[in-house]
């Protein structure tokens, strides 16, 4: 069985060139080597991957908790750990303590003075520097989390499709062999979308390095112009990815079954280790209301004469969408990107329009905020779902090559803009964006493209370019070897050191044996 490429009939069923996708998945063809380069040596020598790190860290304030003797705490600190944490490994392995300070004056030697100030007599003197510039940390490690979601999802998604590309059951007729569960259409329902939103944000994180990159030269300029928005867009990009992300990872363990809920199929380990995204760097829910205050402002200030910019800029044409209907009429119609994004628009503007209405009605806006909490969050994801959806469109009008590569990227941009619109039914109905019908019309472009995408889908997460060592996974082996290797992995288990289990012959044998005397009387 060594050697055999059990998902070679998978992947000749490829419409497209795999090596050409890679480079698209990378960003680059410089990107996509180096990458490459590094994960093939990792994985035969991973030792060697510290020849190309830099370990570096900056701390901002610096305060002596141990002795340098004894290393116990000095005078009024407590200092301990938080405990235990979710996940036999994971996070574990990290070191989260509690610090609790009484009384404890801190050295000036020990306080890094080099933008704000403490004099000898006490007083403060806080920077000179724009407060605004403090944010551009915050974008970089923002955009640097949603890059993060791509990879954490990808990983996942490409396990649950090779498995269940792999995985037969049920379905046989006259005794044939049975089907691929890759083939059920609840299968694929559950999994392509999460195939087309690892690609969605793969490329979002691509626009968003870019952002961060112009936001930063502009900082530089003392243009602060733009910061808004930026901050805005990483911190809702950072919430929606996260969260998807998370909730993704776990519908990929559901996906491959109970041999998912094993350890040896990398995904328990990867939700652990990846779930705290949604606290860190900003709790998800509290970052999407930072993006709500910022889609109000907007919104008030659109007959100002101010136009919108970036990701707010179709506000600008409010009165149009407002007023507009979708003018799709047959389910082809649902592949034009113009009709796509108006839709995602129109629902956007008009969530956020009605939210403002709605916080108008309060002579409090502070209270009124506090009471809509809900609506303007779901106005805020609404807004991101629409950078995430045009920003995929975008991509695909740049001069992509390779053979194939392109018309699959649409399948899955289309896969993943259909498939938001159907989980989010409601808020294009109840907003008139789309009609009944067409959302009829929706789901059943949903459906053709499922059918588009299953002869690729193992070749599309080929394309994430992923070793076996990288994935760590028994079911998401490239080979596809996965029975005999799951077999393997039983046997490493210490409960088989011994055929006789420890504790058998003193405790459990007696007691049969009891038994049987007691039967024979």
């Amino acid at each position: 069985m060594e050697g055999i490429d059990h998902l070679a009939d998978e992947r000749n069923k490829a419409e497209f060139d795999v090596d050409e996708m890679k480079i698209v998945w990378a960003g680059s063809r410089h990107a996509f080597e180096v990458s490459d380069r590094i994960a093939r040596l990792v994985a035969t020598d991973p030792v060697s991957l510290l020849d190309f790190i830099d370990y570096m860290y900056d701390y901002g304030f610096i305060v002596q908790l141990r002795s340098l003797e004894d290393h116990s705490p000095l005078p009024n600190i407590i200092v301990g750990d938080i405990g235990t944490k979710m996940g036999n490994g994971a996070y574990n392995s990290m070191d989260n303590g509690f610090l609790m300070f009484d009384q404890v004056r801190i050295p000036r030697d020990q306080m890094l003075m080099r933008l704000a100030k403490v004099t000898r007599e006490g007083k403060y003197v806080p920077s000179d520097v724009p407060k605004q510039l403090m944010y551009g940390t915050m974008v970089y490690v923002r955009q640097t989390i949603v890059a993060d979601a791509s990879n954490a999802l990808s990983r996942a998604v490409c396990i649950a499709t090779r498995y269940s590309a792999v995985r037969r059951q049920f379905g046989a007729q006259n005794g044939g062999i049975e089907t691929q569960v890759i083939d059920y259409k609840t299968q694929q329902n559950r999994l392509f979308p999460l195939l087309a939103s690892a690609y969605a944000f793969r490329f979002v994180g691509e626009w968003l390095k870019w952002l961060y990159t112009d936001v930063t030269a502009r900082l530089q300029a003392s243009d602060f112009s733009t910061l808004p928005e930026a901050h805005a867009c990483t911190a809702g990009l950072k919430s929606l990815t996260t969260t998807a992300t998370a909730d993704g990872i776990e519908e990929c363990r559901k996906l491959c079954g109970g041999h998912g809920y094993l350890w040896c199929s990398g995904l328990p380990e990867l939700f652990a280790v990846y779930v705290p995204a949604c606290t860190y760097e900003g709790d998800n829910i509290v970052l999407q209301l930072q993006v709500a205050r910022f889609l109000m402002k907007t919104v008030s200030q659109l007959g100002s004469g101010k136009a919108p910019v970036g990701t707010t800029a179709y506000m600008a044409r409010a009165q149009h969408l407002l007023q507009c209907r979708s003018g799709v009429q047959k389910a082809e119609d649902w592949l034009n990107p113009a009709v796509v994004v108006e839709a995602f628009e129109a629902r956007a503007l008009r969530m956020a329009v009605a939210c403002a209405k709605n916080l108008s009605k309060f002579e409090n806006q502070e209270q009124g905020f506090s009471e809509l909490l809900a609506e303007l969050v779901e106005a805020a994801i609404a807004h991101c779902q629409l950078i995430v959806v045009s920003k995929f469109i975008a991509k695909l009008e740049q001069d992509i090559g390779g053979k194939g590569v392109k018309k699959q990227l649409n399948n899955l941009c289309y896969i993943y803009a259909l498939h938001i619109l159907h989980k989010h039914l409601g808020d294009f109905l109840s907003t008139n964006s789309i009609t009944p019908k067409q959302a009829s019309l929706a789901n059943d472009q949903l459906r053709s493209l499922y059918s588009q995408v299953r002869p690729n889908a193992v070749a599309l997460v080929d394309a994430f370019n992923y070793t076996d060592h990288y994935l760590n996974s028994v079911l998401g082996r490239y080979d596809g070897n996965v029975y005999p290797k799951l077999f393997e992995e039983a046997w490493k288990d210490p409960l088989n050191d011994s055929v006789v289990p420890d504790g058998y012959q003193e405790y459990i044998r007696p007691l049969i044996k009891q038994q049987l005397r007691t039967a024979r009387l």
